[in-house]
């Protein structure tokens, strides 16, 4: 899912500082795009798997659990490493920093809510968890539609001005280990087929060597299969 990052009737972004961009926030958008695909597919997978089959549950379980721990460490991040900067270094900010703790706290309840949900309907396939569950998703795209688009629209302009890439980075190397190593390569492909061609190609050229081969080597590979069992019958989304 690409979303147009613009700001709607009514909403106001904070001046931007002077003075040169000191990191790159492009990567926040490609990142927002993956989790508005997946959390926009959660509730369709969850509804979609038959009663009591298990083994299809589990499997969807599993990919979703890898999603909900990716977004709580991405915020878990930001809240940590980001906002305590932009408040100190751009003060101008300091009310759109607040709105976003508001939504990191939404999205936190949410994902509180739907852990227990969906340890239950992964273990029993039962339908009627299973629609909890996939309410639970519902509400939690609402929340993220508005504060996936408003951070890159209000927060990411300022954050390049007054956070260095060490800094910037310093908050995806802490995302780092949340998922299990033979479970990375397919989220790289998420985070791809969920690009605009530009970012795409972009962000590939951005990647260490090593990742770039492994992702030739078995990470596109893996991608697909994982796709084509989430979503049987559709096509395989274009990666690079």
């Amino acid at each position: 899912m690409t979303m147009k990052y613009v700001s709607l009737p009514g909403e106001t972004a904070p001046p931007v500082p002077d003075g040169p961009k000191l990191c790159d926030g492009d990567d926040m958008r490609i990142l927002h795009n993956a989790f508005l695909w997946g959390y926009e597919e959660a509730p369709g997978l969850v509804r979609g798997a038959p009663a009591g089959d298990v083994a299809r549950s589990e499997f969807l379980g599993q990919w979703l659990a890898d999603l909900d721990a990716t977004l709580h460490t991405h915020h878990e991040s930001e809240d940590e490493l980001l906002w305590d900067k932009l408040e100190q270094r751009a003060p101008a900010c300091a009310l759109h920093v607040g709105q976003m703790r508001a939504h990191h706290a939404q999205v936190a309840e949410l994902l509180e809510e739907a852990s227990p949900l969906l340890a239950r309907w992964r273990a029993t396939a039962d339908p009627a968890v299973g629609e909890q569950l996939a309410d639970a998703y519902e509400r939690m795209l609402v929340v993220l539609k508005v504060h996936l688009r408003r951070e890159v629209v209000e927060v990411v302009p300022v954050a390049e001005r007054v956070v260095t890439t060490e800094e910037w980075t310093a908050m995806a190397d802490h995302s780092v280990g949340v998922i299990p190593k033979s479970r990375l390569l397919p989220q790289l492909g998420m985070l791809l087929a969920n690009s605009t061609p530009a970012d795409r190609q972009n962000f590939y050229a951005g990647m260490p060597l090593s990742v770039k081969v492994l992702w030739r080597l078995m990470g596109k590979r893996q991608y697909a299969k994982q796709f084509r069992l989430l979503f049987p019958g559709r096509s395989v989304p274009p990666t690079i």
